[in-house]
């Protein structure tokens, strides 16, 4: 099993602040008062984190191997992939949207 933790991390950290910038606009747009600063703030928080991990992975150097398109490809190892992904990209996805109704309950 070849599981990559910075490709879970990095769909994880991609995804939690693509979810903050969306939900940060919509709460912008249709908030009003204190919603709207919180929104301002969700939207700028995923935009700065983003921007961070762009800055992170272009700045340090992580070892991997291309991948050779004329290896085996074995279909377990597909799925697999795939479902780390699906999982990455869910608790990204939860997380940003937890922070946002949260903040909104709190308003």
């Amino acid at each position: 099993m070849d599981f990559n933790l910075w490709v879970f991390v990095t769909i994880f950290m991609l995804t939690f602040a693509l979810f903050l910038v969306l939900v940060g606009i919509f709460t912008t747009y249709f908030g009003s008062g204190k919603s709207r600063k919180i929104g301002a703030g969700l939207m700028i928080g995923g935009l700065v984190l983003g921007i961070l991990w762009v800055l992170m992975t272009s700045t340090l150097y992580f070892d991997e191997t291309m991948i050779d398109m004329g290896t085996n490809v074995y279909l377990e190892q597909v799925i697999l992939d795939a479902i780390v992904t699906i999982i990455a990209a869910g608790i990204g996805a939860g997380a940003a949207l937890g922070i946002f109704l949260l903040s909104i309950m709190k308003s």
